[in-house]
């Protein structure tokens, strides 16, 4: 009896090994790139021949190796918004049912990237409940990626599914992705699928692999090795390697990112980090895809860790990594909600990116202005920039009204509240800074700090970037300037 049994446990592992099986998100509902060769992976039994046919015309086949991995690719034509069938077939036939092609976006980051539709606990998304009622749309599909903090990197998801934007499902979309989708869907009239990958309090070091880490971020790396005192979202690549591993290689038009609140009093690292964490991404997938930042939104932190600096650093990483851009939040952070609740606009300003970036729209302005240059003229201040327009404008579309939130200073590094006012039009348009306390200017800053909002745009309604024309050592984060109490 005891060899019977040892018979049949043995045939029965050797059954379950040879199960075709492949990642949670290939599934029911998925979304695959359009255009491209798409990779199709999994596992069956070894030196197993696999077929992959899609229903639009195409078929593939791969064989396992002596692990039981295989992996293909095949092509995709362009999306007509039509259901598809991909059927795999190895040691057994399995069938994805209503397969749409279009453009598959990744969506990751912190708390203001994984608050869905519905909000949180007194913190709501503005249009939610409209977004709920009207949103029904089978051509938006997102795919959830469960939390799933862990020490070696991932081949699968701990669960998830592709699921149709419906008055009951989408108030679990994050808000900012599905916003994003939704603009991207009207103007390009194709299925956009949206994975998201986020996790609130998210630390962005959760986010990189270990490899990289240990050779060009060794401090990160044992920063909190083995504790979890701060929230195991915050430990080193325990985030990538159950939420962004498993994705590896599944084609997609690019990704979009917001965080920074988390790593906002460690911005030197960050505009190092980031581009590291991105650029490996890009590695892993072998596409040098698209990445767009979302700015960290006004809110009152009172530990003197300015969030500006992070959008600084965004700044300067667009300026040197190819295929970035970002989305301004400066005007439309709630002070008392870290969780800005305008996400609709968020996700507005990043699609406006992506359409000129990645679409080829041409014509339209997709960025805010960005300080580029100053003059010193007497006892005043010039300040020019790039992006804007065709000029600027304060909030209410005024040019010759005095500017708040402007601060001037001079060598003895004492911010002063200053005088500012809009000069010239279109390419020449430029901002003068004065004050009458500071007779020999040599630094600018505007809404310089955690919780000022910006009032000036270009004149396609995209706000003026928060920005400081010096670069002093001994201003940093832990004791910045104060501006004078008047």
């Amino acid at each position: 009896m005891k060899k019977l049994f040892f018979v049949i446990t043995v045939f029965c592992s050797i059954t379950i090994i040879a199960q075709t099986k492949l990642p949670t998100f290939f599934s029911d509902n998925m979304v695959l790139q359009q255009e491209e060769e798409v990779s199709i992976w999994g596992n069956d039994t070894p030196k197993a021949q696999i077929t992959i046919t899609g229903s639009w015309g195409e078929k593939t086949s791969a064989r396992t190796d002596k692990n039981g991995k295989w992996h293909a690719k095949i092509i995709t034509p362009k999306a007509d918004k039509k259901p598809y069938t991909l059927t795999v077939k190895g040691s057994e036939e399995i069938i994805f049912n209503n397969v749409v092609l279009g453009e598959v976006w990744f969506c990751a980051g912190q708390s203001n990237m994984e608050m869905p539709i519905k909000g949180y606990p007194n913190s709501p998304i503005l249009g939610g409940n409209e977004a709920m009622l009207y949103g029904a749309n089978k051509f938006i599909r997102s795919f959830h990626v469960n939390r799933n903090a862990i020490e070696t990197p991932q081949q699968d998801t701990k669960g998830g599914q592709w699921l149709e934007a419906t008055p009951l499902s989408i108030k679990d979309f994050s808000a900012t992705a599905y916003f994003f989708a939704k603009e991207l869907n009207k103007v390009l009239d194709v299925p956009i699928g949206i994975i998201n990958s986020s996790w609130g309090g998210a630390a962005a070091e959760a986010f990189v692999d270990s490899e990289i880490l240990k050779t060009q971020f060794p401090k990160v790396f044992t920063r909190e090795k083995g504790k979890y005192e701060h929230g195991i979202m915050h430990k080193p690549s325990l985030i990538y390697n159950g939420m962004v591993a498993p994705f590896e290689g599944f084609n997609m038009r690019g990704a979009i990112w917001n965080q920074g609140e988390t790593n906002r009093g460690r911005f030197k690292e960050y505009k190092t980090l980031l581009p590291a964490m991105f650029n490996h991404w890009r590695k892993k997938w072998n596409d040098d895809f698209s990445f767009y930042m979302v700015q960290v939104a006004p809110f009152y932190y009172n530990d003197g860790r300015f969030v500006t600096f992070i959008g600084e650093s965004i700044v300067e990483i667009v300026k040197n990594e190819k295929n970035t851009g970002f989305a301004s939040t400066i005007d439309i952070g709630k002070c008392s909600d870290i969780h800005a609740p305008d996400k609709e606009t968020i996700g507005k300003r990043l699609a406006l990116v992506a359409l000129a970036k990645d679409y080829a729209f041409k014509g339209i302005t997709y960025s805010g202005p960005i300080y580029k240059s100053m003059e010193i003229d007497n006892n005043q201040i010039k300040v020019y920039f790039d992006e804007l327009a065709r000029g600027l404008i304060t909030k209410e579309g005024e040019k010759g009204m005095p500017l708040n939130n402007f601060e001037i200073a001079g060598d003895d590094k004492i911010f002063h509240r200053a005088d500012a006012f809009i000069k010239g039009g279109d390419e020449k348009s430029h901002i003068i800074v004065t004050s009458d306390k500071v007779p020999n200017p040599v630094a600018v800053r505007y809404a310089f700090g955690n919780c000022i909002k910006g009032d000036i745009y270009n004149t396609a309604g995209l706000p003026l970037m928060s920005f400081r024309t010096d670069t002093w050592d001994d201003v940093n984060y832990q004791n910045p300037p104060k501006a004078e109490k008047e």
